[in-house]
């Protein structure tokens, strides 16, 4: 078969399309920005016009909501559809549902999904007298293209939300150019877990993916948010999580026509399920775990789900974890840091071992590993077992065989679910028979 895999914007993809040439495939990868291009370079071939591949490609993978500074690939990849296309990709609307946060509330509270209370501003001195006339902790969430800078995220910690006006204060002076507005969202206690599902236009595939996501830099959840450090997952059925939340929005994304992942991000406690924001796409480093616990075809199985063929997905039974190698700034941005230490650094394997190892933004140059592109997340290494603690030390074992100079990663992925967050969600009753698991 033929991919076409298309990143609008940033490169973000290339582990999938490198899986799938090694699946004994033919690829074409698209990079639209400029800074990103050499990522990938000697792990997949390259194309530099898209659209010219399209009536070659027998499937098209887009890999984000963004055309560079703005949501779009929604309606590219309908129109394609709309031409006949097999396409993984989104609609104009659910580009909407990460794009614009008070619609993503409005979608779920139609379907009958209970909503944690929530404001949109597009006037910070708004925001701040809503806050100082009803004291609580908040959550500041970033609208528009800036809320791809990660660090802008601020969970609230005082009861009377006093921190949270001040951050605002700040936030106006430094950001309030290029921030279209912002969401607060009251904040909830409780368990923080993802539900994600994989539809094919009309239903979602059975196997359903759930995830605990690993934002700051520091273990113990301490620094700037990252976007993401690591995730550790494991995968189950259509239990009390998925029917409470993706499940309601079934007949929603079918009259849509969507095809790929959707992830919803919720904070459970004993009082219900609070959902917190839509990732309508692959998550990163999500869909490379997600991919390492794939135990069928991964190129069959995404031309199934773009045709909408009744995908069938075998997936590993156990627990999976992601580790992702970072290096300096990441994941701030500065070039001068970044030239000094990290760029074209050569990645050094001390065995002849690759199992578990993903590319996220590297290249191969004459048989050898290299940083890519201006991130700084070269790698992606990934483990499995039947116990989370397992899963755990076959992960971080593989990191141990990794030397690249001045690299840097959290070592606690996976403990969150060791240290209660499992019982809890079992005692609660959301994980169900569907799932019954050991807590280890």
């Amino acid at each position: 078969m033929n991919f076409l895999f298309v990143s609008a914007d940033a490169a973000l993809i290339t582990d999938l399309a490198w899986q799938v040439r090694r699946e004994g495939h033919d690829v074409r990868y698209y990079i639209e920005a400029e800074h990103d291009r050499e990522i990938g370079d000697g792990f997949v071939p390259k194309t530099d016009d898209w659209r010219a591949e399209v009536e070659w490609a027998d499937v098209i993978v887009f890999d984000d909501i963004w055309v560079g500074s703005d949501i779009g690939t929604g309606a590219l990849a309908q129109e394609l559809r709309e031409e006949g296309h097999a396409v993984v990709g989104g609609t104009p609307n659910t580009d909407r549902l990460e794009e614009d946060r008070g619609y993503a509330m409005d979608v779920l509270e139609e379907h009958g999904v209970n909503t944690v209370e929530q404001r949109v501003f597009r006037d910070f001195d708004e925001g701040i007298e809503y806050v100082r006339r009803n004291r609580a902790p908040y959550v500041i969430k970033p609208l528009g293209e800036v809320q791809n800078v990660k660090r802008l995220l601020y969970v609230g910690n005082e009861d009377d939300g006093s921190d949270v006006v001040e951050v605002l204060r700040a936030y106006k002076q430094a950001w309030g150019h290029r921030m279209k507005g912002f969401q607060l969202q009251r904040k909830v206690e409780g368990v923080e877990i993802a539900v994600c599902g994989f539809f094919d236009g009309e239903t979602f595939v059975d196997s359903v993916n759930f995830n605990f996501e690993h934002k700051k830099l520091f273990p113990g959840n301490i620094g700037p948010s990252t976007g993401e450090m690591g995730t550790s997952m494991f995968w189950a059925g259509r239990n009390r999580l998925f029917e409470e939340t993706l499940g309601r929005l079934e007949p929603w994304l079918a009259e849509e026509g969507y095809v790929g992942s959707i992830d919803i991000n919720c904070i459970v406690n004993e009082h219900g399920i609070y959902p917190l924001e839509f990732t309508p796409r692959f998550g990163y480093p999500t869909i490379t775990l997600q991919e390492e616990s794939f135990e069928s075809s991964t190129a069959q199985f995404f031309s199934d789900l773009a045709h909408g063929n009744d995908p069938e997905l075998s997936v590993h039974g156990g627990y999976q974890i992601a580790v992702r190698i970072v290096l300096p700034p990441f994941p701030f941005t500065d070039e001068k840091t970044y030239d000094e230490n990290s760029r074209n650094a050569a990645v050094v394997f001390e065995t002849d071992s690759r199992e578990g190892v993903h590319i996220e933004d590297a290249k191969l140059v004459d048989g050898q590993w290299r940083a890519a592109g201006e991130s700084g997340i070269p790698l992606v290494v990934t483990g499995k077992g039947e116990t989370m603690q397992e899963a755990r030390k076959q992960a971080y074992d593989r990191v141990d065989d990794i030397v690249i100079p001045n690299l840097y990663y959290r070592d606690d992925i996976g403990e969150r679910w060791i240290a209660g967050d499992g019982d809890r969600l079992l005692a609660w009753g959301y994980l169900g028979p569907a799932s019954e698991r050991e807590i280890s």
